[in-house]
């Protein structure tokens, strides 16, 4: 009765964390375009700035930079963890979960990497509204991860 309780949770979950990666993604590639299109210009004739970086976002501040690239980083891994999940609800057995547990706790690990840079972020302040959304959707991504990977090993402990 536990295991199929756990396992509406865990689906649930999956579905849940697959929208909000992909909402960092989205917000994360929108970044990175921007930075892009608006960095600095580097060619002939043209010279370095004194404090040039190559992680220079024209938004936000000095953590902006490693911010959108751990995100988008956690975002991929995210979604590859959703993947490997997804295939775990489907047979649910013991065989199909080190697979979906080792990506969620990798995919774990780098949005808590990535969530460390967002409250850099917000410590130092001006930063636009896509970057506040990206920084709560990790902070709620790191506990709702947390708890997937607590709902498919309540299930095998059930089991």
């Amino acid at each position: 009765m536990a295991g199929g309780q756990l396992k509406s949770v865990a689906s649930l979950l999956l579905v849940l964390n697959f929208c909000m990666f992909a909402v960092v993604l989205g917000i994360g590639g929108w970044a990175m375009n921007r930075a892009i299109d608006h960095g600095f210009i580097i060619g002939p004739g043209f010279d370095l700035p004194a404090h040039f970086s190559p992680i220079y976002f024209p938004m936000g501040n000095a953590a902006t930079g490693f911010f959108i690239l751990f995100a988008l980083i956690a975002g991929v891994v995210g979604v590859a963890s959703v993947i490997s999940g997804l295939n775990h609800v489907r047979f649910w057995n013991i065989d199909s979960l080190p697979s979906a547990t080792s990506t969620a706790a990798i995919a774990w690990s780098l949005t808590l990497l990535a969530m460390g840079f967002a409250s850099k972020e917000i410590e130092l302040e001006i930063r636009n509204a896509k970057l506040r959304t990206m920084e709560a959707f990790l902070i709620i991504l790191s506990v709702t991860q947390l708890l997937y990977i607590t709902a498919i090993h309540g299930a095998s402990s059930t089991r």
